[in-house]
């Protein structure tokens, strides 16, 4: 039994999990096993026989008991009873045409159907008034949508998962990720695989069969659209060889962008397409909206020397400092910076000025493990609500990369919240400015912070402004970057990662300025650490610029 097809079981369990109405947590945890084991060299059938499997991460006695079974008996006995109660391609497509999925296990069950093309005969046969709730309006809306004249209005897929999801598409099929996903968009609505195959059925086949596919909504002899667990229709296009890279740069592109080019010559890569199109490849993050001329050679993670937002069990992160150092340095970084969270916030542990020199000797401590990497001693400082900081200069001035953040009063209006950050970038210790808009992406919009001015105050105080890499923040976002970079501020590519796991979302901040259209020359942390640690403060700042100060 390999280690790809059990981490295919507990995929599809955590997708049944998802779909019965199981916590988020409980199939997270199944997902986040199937993962572990994907990448792990070593036989898991071994390890679980020999009883050793709970030395992985994320294994907990719950499903070392499943992988037990699944190993001892060649199934799991509670996946296959989901799959006869939850009925997997029902639920799917309810979600993709806005019906919850007890609901519509329920209007299966009055129609005698449990398969979504059973599902979609009835339907077309005006059966659907006969269940009791649906009405002629009810299912005129169903008959729409199932003409896939359009999916209901949704909230679109944060960008860690969409990349999860088409990566595992992909890789399943031997595919390239394309759609939203592929430009590195903040939210997905438009999900899309891209294959190569010279006979197509076969690789349409493995897409209907993936855990992660649900129903197949519409198929045709070189396109399918599935659906997933979460009601979010993906689309597959199996291409010509000879045409591949046609296809993979038309199902990347904007509308917009793609019909600027014209039309399109049929090539087997998109290098291929642009050259004959007689323009420069242009990077997938780029393929917004149309424009002529050379991009610039964007950032690359490669180049990234540290991050220099990071948090640690003094506050609310899940590893320690030396772990968080030890695997900041496996990844190739030079430094971190710790910035763990002040009082102020309130809802999570908050470091004050005793606890921070507290901190700083187990940094020292760390730092003698390490070297030659250095960890940083820093702090992601609150803005207050009267607008002061929050610790105390001496403190403050002993710190090695301050962080700025605004946490409450996110809704305050955009002349007071703009007076109230701008000020607090005046004092003379902040070296950075944390997710500046606030936004939660899909729960908090930004906040009315006027950028333009807040760039002003970075100029004439040389804080740098941040891009975190949260799934949820991706704040400064992709054109606010833009707006940045061509008023000459320096950008800060960071993660504010609360655990080893955390470090990876790097390449979302990345990609997210990649958007923005930043190089290596525009970001702060490519720097080495003597450029960090020697940056100097601007006259503006030493010359008795008026700073927010409590002591």
């Amino acid at each position: 039994m390999t280690n790809a097809y059990i981490a295919e079981q507990l995929e599809a369990f955590a997708s049944l999990l998802d779909l019965s109405g199981a916590g988020y947590y409980t199939a997270r945890a199944y997902r986040r096993a199937a993962e572990t084991i994907r990448e792990t060299k070593a036989p898991i059938a071994e390890l679980v026989a020999a009883g050793r499997i709970q030395e992985l991460r994320g294994i907990g006695p719950g499903i070392a008991a499943r992988l037990r079974e699944l190993v001892e008996t060649g199934h799991i006995a509670e996946l296959e009873e989901l799959e006869r109660e939850v009925q997997p391609e029902l639920v799917g497509l309810g979600r993709f045409l806005g019906i919850g999925p007890k609901r519509m296990v329920e209007i299966g069950r009055a129609l005698g159907v449990s398969t979504a093309d059973e599902f979609r005969e009835a339907a077309r046969g005006g059966r659907l008034t006969s269940v009791a709730g649906i009405g002629p309006q009810t299912e005129g809306r169903i008959l729409e949508r199932l003409g896939r004249e359009g999916p209901p209005q949704r909230k679109g897929m944060l960008l860690n998962r969409a990349r999860a999801l088409l990566e595992e598409i992909a890789g399943a099929l031997g595919g390239e990720v394309a759609g939203d996903p592929r430009r590195w968009a903040d939210t997905s609505f438009d999900l899309a695989v891209v294959c190569s195959a010279d006979e197509p059925e076969p690789v349409l086949d493995a897409f209907g069969r993936l855990p992660t596919i649900v129903s197949i909504l519409e198929r045709k002899p070189r396109r399918a659209l599935g659906v997933t667990v979460e009601g979010a229709p993906v689309e597959l296009v199996v291409a010509e060889p000879a045409g591949f890279g046609t296809q993979l740069l038309r199902m990347t592109g904007t509308a917009q962008y793609v019909d600027a080019l014209g039309e399109l010559p049929s090539a087997a890569d998109e290098a291929a397409v642009y050259a004959q199109l007689g323009i420069p490849w242009c990077p997938p993050e780029l393929r917004e909206q149309p424009f002529s001329g050379k991009p610039p050679k964007l950032l690359e993670r490669p180049v990234i020397r540290g991050d220099l937002h990071v948090h640690t069990t003094w506050s609310d992160g899940k590893a320690s400092v030396l772990e968080m150092a030890i695997a900041a340095r496996d990844l190739g970084y030079d430094y971190i910076a710790i910035c763990d969270h002040t009082p102020n916030v309130r809802v999570v542990p908050g470091l004050d000025a005793d606890d921070l020199r507290r901190q700083a000797e187990e940094i020292a401590a760390v730092n003698e493990e390490v070297a030659p990497f250095r960890v940083l001693r820093g702090t992601e400082v609150d803005i207050r609500r009267d607008g002061e900081l929050d610790l105390p200069d001496d403190v403050l001035d002993e710190l090695e990369w301050v962080q700025l953040s605004l946490h409450a009063g996110q809704r305050e209006p955009r002349e007071q919240l703009t007076r109230k950050v701008t000020e607090a970038m005046r004092h003379p210790a902040v070296r950075a400015l944390s997710h500046p808009k606030g936004r939660i992406i899909n729960h908090r919009p930004p906040n009315a912070l006027d950028l333009e001015r807040t760039f002003e105050v970075a100029l004439e105080t040389g804080v740098a402004i941040e891009t975190n890499g949260l799934p949820d923040r991706l704040d400064l976002s992709g054109p606010e970057i833009k707006l940045a970079i061509e008023a000459g501020v320096p950008i800060v590519v960071s993660t504010d990662s609360h655990s080893v796991r955390g470090l990876g979302n790097m390449r979302l901040a990345v990609h997210t300025a990649r958007r923005g259209w930043a190089t290596a020359a525009n970001v702060v942390n490519t720097r080495p650490l003597a450029d960090i640690l020697s940056a100097g403060r601007t006259p503006a700042r030493a010359s008795g610029a008026r700073s927010r100060r409590r002591g």
